[in-house]
């Protein structure tokens, strides 16, 4: 693990890959799912190939590259390949409709795509292994930058931003998670169950992994059942998920025991804590917290699960301020490439435009965007405080605030509770009577919409653009389940 930043700054991402496969035993196992399992020696050899096909393509060292394959062994394959090419991977995530994948695509115009090929079929489900396409592309141009690795935000808020990250920055965030007391080592068994197209799975998950000597494993569905059984079968140590994840567990019926299970980590978005009680309840193991943007990578980290509400204190090599009451991260250069990222980016900070105080020891706390913050009547009001009191109440599972004008709020109901299946569920009254006995009048939303799911984005973070729910809310209209 050690040495992974050492060597000259622009050495490229060849070298890189190969300090990753240097550092441990090729006996090593790195990739499970179900009965396949490749060992490190082995994937070794898979990514070699993989180079020296896509080098006959035409694809060498500043060639730019979309890579738009489903999770999957071949995914990781055919990435760590790119890279040993020292290409520019920019990352898509496969749940991309073809649409956004093609407005990403104008601005900034990889020179190939490379894509499964599902022969048609519908993708459902994880499967370790997918037939390639390479597709060159005339507008292509080359990289003009040493970013080596390209992602975009999750537009949770907006138009995703266009990030780009060096071969330098990737290896100083591994070493980073290396770091982190708790953080699974040689001989673990991690069931990844965050996005490998977002950070927190990509570098914390499948990169720190194969440095580390670290198995992952992933499961055959994302559904409690396939989870569970898949923690069992392999005797999981570690879990790394987004809080949907945790949820869904939570609320698993006769949930079996996960004895050897001792790390669990949430990345994404904040952890509510009623979620980590719940799951910490159900396997006797507390939920750890790892904070981090796309521009960033990871800035802080608890994986104990000890310091909440806190989201852990800064991990090694990371130096951040609270200004104005928002958190900003000291970055050399800005990650944004094509002049995405507005001012988000201004004198050697990035400002995550995440509200946040820091205590006595070091620890973070994050209250929310500082976008949640809206004037109605004069007065200051937290869209994030009406969303926790919404949460409260006991049929309510999520909830989203949004201000244009006037304050709407947007509900999903509790595990169990359908209104397709005849099940009673909250009226808009009903929470509005709940918010009322807890909050100021100048508070209360003033739209309240009952749904039986929240859009999410891509990586499970809840969209909180007022026109995708007011779609939302239309569509299940049509189908005459929603309330208002």
């Amino acid at each position: 693990m050690d040495g992974l930043t050492d060597g000259p700054a622009d050495s490229g991402m060849g070298p890189l890959v190969q300090k990753l496969f240097d550092g441990r035993d090729d006996r090593l196992p790195y990739l499970t799912h179900q009965q396949n399992q490749v060992r490190r020696g082995e994937f070794r050899e898979r990514v070699a190939k993989k180079a020296e096909m896509l080098a006959g393509c035409g694809i060498g060292p500043g060639s730019t590259v979309g890579l738009l394959i489903p999770p999957s062994f071949t995914q990781i394959e055919v990435a760590l390949a790119l890279w040993r090419l020292d290409a520019q991977v920019m990352l898509f995530d496969f749940r991309l409709k073809p649409a956004e994948v093609w407005a990403l695509c104008t601005s900034c115009r990889p020179q190939f795509m490379i894509r499964a090929d599902s022969h048609g079929q519908t993708v459902f489900g994880f499967r370790p292994e997918y037939e390639v396409v390479v597709e060159s592309r005339s507008d292509g141009r080359p990289a003009t930058t040493e970013h080596r690795l390209v992602q975009f935000s999750s537009g949770s808020t907006g138009q995703p931003k266009v990030i780009g990250r060096t071969a330098r920055s990737l290896a100083a965030e591994v070493e980073r998670f290396a770091k982190v007391p708790g953080m699974p080592g040689e001989g673990d068994r991690l069931l990844l169950l965050s996005s490998t197209a977002h950070s927190f799975g990509l570098i914390g998950g499948l990169l720190h992994s194969l440095a580390a000597g670290v198995c992952v494993v992933f499961a055959r569905r994302v559904s409690a059942r396939d989870i569970l059984r898949t923690a069992v079968d392999h005797k999981i140590t570690a879990v790394f998920g987004v809080p949907m994840h945790y949820e869904l567990l939570a609320a698993a019926a006769d949930p079996p025991e996960l004895p050897e299970l001792r790390t669990a980590v949430s990345g994404g978005e904040v952890m509510p804590p009623d979620v980590a009680a719940r799951f910490a309840d159900r396997f006797g193991v507390p939920v750890g917290e790892s904070y981090g943007t796309t521009e960033t990578g990871v800035v802080a980290m608890d994986a104990s699960g000890m310091l909440r509400p806190s989201v852990g204190r800064p991990v090694p090599g990371v130096v951040i301020r609270v200004h104005e009451g928002e958190l900003d991260v000291a970055l050399d250069d800005s990650p944004y490439l094509f002049e995405s990222g507005g001012a988000r980016y201004a004198d050697g900070w990035l400002h995550t435009r995440d509200r946040a105080t820091v205590d006595p020891t070091g620890a973070i706390r994050v209250h929310g965007r500082a976008d949640s913050l809206v004037v109605i009547g004069g007065l200051k009001v937290d869209l994030t405080e009406i969303e926790n009191v919404l949460r409260e109440h006991p049929a309510v599972e999520q909830a989203v605030l949004v201000h244009e004008g006037v304050t709407e709020a947007y509900v999903s109901v509790a595990a169990g509770v359908s209104v397709a299946a005849g099940d009673e569920r909250p009226s808009a009254e009903e929470l509005l009577r709940w918010c009322r006995e807890r909050l100021a009048d100048y508070k209360l939303p003033r739209v309240i919409r009952v749904l039986d799911s929240l859009p999410r984005t891509a990586n499970g973070k809840l969209i909180r653009q007022a026109a995708t729910l007011q779609k939302a809310t239309l569509q299940e209209v049509a189908t005459g389940v929603t309330g208002a």
